[in-house]
């Protein structure tokens, strides 16, 4: 596509400099990645600014420049580069734009569902996958975990990639046969125009308690980030939301698409009811237009029946037959680090990805119920560094409340010392039934070596992932390879 049409798909307060007649050889944000005859989107970032590598990006082949800050750069001197100069209000919501366009609108070619939420968003997508996959499509995923296009697996760091980034893996999708993708779609995305130009068919409210309060500061702003998402919708797409949860009707307020509702409230769309789990799974009812439907999944706990409810009520909406949406839901296999059983032996050992307040406390609800005081359980957790201190001391008493012991201990420290991370979640623990072990290996290993027969140790915080962050540096770390070596 030549560089005067995908002008068109952004508002640019001033174009100048050589606007030159050539099909874009690929948009980019990082200007170590540019090419010959790419645009480069300089980006306002929080470690960085992109504005200060303009010029590497132009003597590494780029065309164009889209910018912000009208002083970045002088305009001589991109005028004497051949390069065009775009300035804009906003560069991320342009680089999104740009995406879209540039990867031939992919959204657009493929059944789009967002799912958002503070948790259960990655369940969630993996029943929705499995159900459209149980239909006979080819389904992409986008996600905390990893990134899948058809049968490919890619590494995830983020849990919505950057516009470009997205734009591209939904083109790869549709490439290679997908006709549906399931993405999950955060906070920071939403903020930070990552999603904004894509078309989805539905999205899914999961539920919002304190979370990223690091970045949005109050839980207002939380809320308005989580809503942008169902702001977009088109009137054609479905709102899917959490009736239980007092903010998903703040959420999906505005939105212009149908409104479709799950929960325990006898006023949803979808009600769920008759709850029930043991370590072989979970079995609930679903109640729509005077019909009840017995779901089971191998997935444990309350908050997955939410999950698979949740998807339930997703497919419906899509148009898939009832009977599959139960075929597809009781395939639906053990996601990585969420709630993740391991040991046949007389211990079990329980990881999970729980890391907020609100995910901890019911995943240990959720142990509690299955052993009914019967046994011990034992939890190893901690907090992650330079992230939302608020939440450390709420954690640390929920940890100490519902265990009969908790190992409180490092989780990724990043820049901070993991010392005082732990001293803010001592701080809200009024019990005597803790034991502070600095190091997550050793934690771990005490806990689980420590532990009586029949009992169940929780090792909470980082789930499926295999790396501890300790200042900028990624080591290898994996709870559930810890856990596997000492039983």
């Amino acid at each position: 596509m030549e560089l005067t049409q995908l002008l068109n798909s952004i508002h640019a307060i001033q174009v100048t400099g050589e606007v030159q007649r050539k099909d874009v050889g690929g948009i980019f944000y990082d200007s170590r990645r540019v090419k010959a005859n790419s645009i480069f989107v300089a980006i306002k970032g929080y470690n960085t600014d992109g504005h200060k590598y303009i010029m590497d990006a132009v003597n590494n082949g780029a065309i164009a420049v889209v910018i912000e800050d009208a002083d970045a750069v002088p305009e001589e001197i991109l005028m004497h580069t051949l390069t065009a100069r775009i300035l804009v209000k906003d560069t991320r919501r342009a680089l999104a734009e740009l995406s879209h366009s540039f990867y031939k609108e992919p959204s657009k070619k493929l059944k789009l569902t967002g799912i958002t939420g503070t948790n259960g968003k990655t369940t969630t997508s993996y029943y929705i996958k499995n159900i459209l996959e149980t239909t006979g499509e080819k389904v992409g995923l986008l996600g905390t975990i990893a990134n899948m296009v058809a049968d490919k697996v890619i590494p995830s760091s983020l849990t919505t990639p950057e516009s470009n980034d997205l734009n591209e893996l939904l083109l790869d999708m549709y490439s290679q046969g997908c006709t549906s993708a399931v993405m999950e779609v955060s906070s920071h995305s939403l903020v930070l125009n990552r999603v904004f130009a894509l078309e989805f068919m539905a999205a899914v409210f999961t539920n919002l308690t304190v979370d990223h309060l690091d970045f949005h500061k109050n839980l207002d702003n939380y809320l308005d980030a989580k809503k942008i998402l169902f702001d977009s919708l088109s009137e054609s797409a479905f709102a899917i939301y959490n009736l239980d949860d007092e903010r998903g009707s703040k959420i999906v307020k505005d939105t212009k698409a149908k409104k479709v509702s799950y929960g325990k409230n006898e006023n949803a769309d979808f009600q769920i009811t008759d709850i029930n789990f043991s370590l072989d799974g979970t079995n609930f009812k679903i109640k729509n237009n005077g019909s009840i439907y017995n779901v089971h999944t191998s997935l444990i706990g309350e908050f997955n029946a939410y999950n698979a409810a949740s998807a339930f009520t997703a497919c419906a909406c899509l148009g898939v037959n009832i009977d599959t949406i139960i075929e597809g839901i009781r395939t639906t296999k053990q996601v990585p680090g969420r709630f993740e059983v391991i040991g046949t032996g007389s211990k079990k050992v329980i990881v999970d990805y729980s890391h907020t307040p609100d995910s901890l406390e019911k995943c240990l609800q959720a142990v509690n119920e299955i052993v009914k005081n019967e046994f011990p359980v034992y939890t190893v957790f901690g907090c992650g560094g330079n992230r939302d201190k608020s939440k450390r001391p709420v954690m640390g008493k929920i940890a100490a409340d519902n265990s009969t012991k908790a190992f409180v201990t490092s989780d990724n420290p990043r820049f901070e010392e993991p010392g005082d991370i732990i001293k803010d979640i001592v701080a809200g623990i009024d019990k005597k039934n803790i034991e502070i072990i600095e190091d997550r290996k050793a934690a771990i290993v005490k806990a689980i070596k420590s532990a009586e027969d029949k009992s169940v140790i929780v090792i909470a915080g980082k789930g499926h992932e295999d790396y501890q962050i300790i200042k900028d540096v990624k080591i290898h770390f994996s709870d559930k390879e810890i856990a596997e070596q000492c039983l």
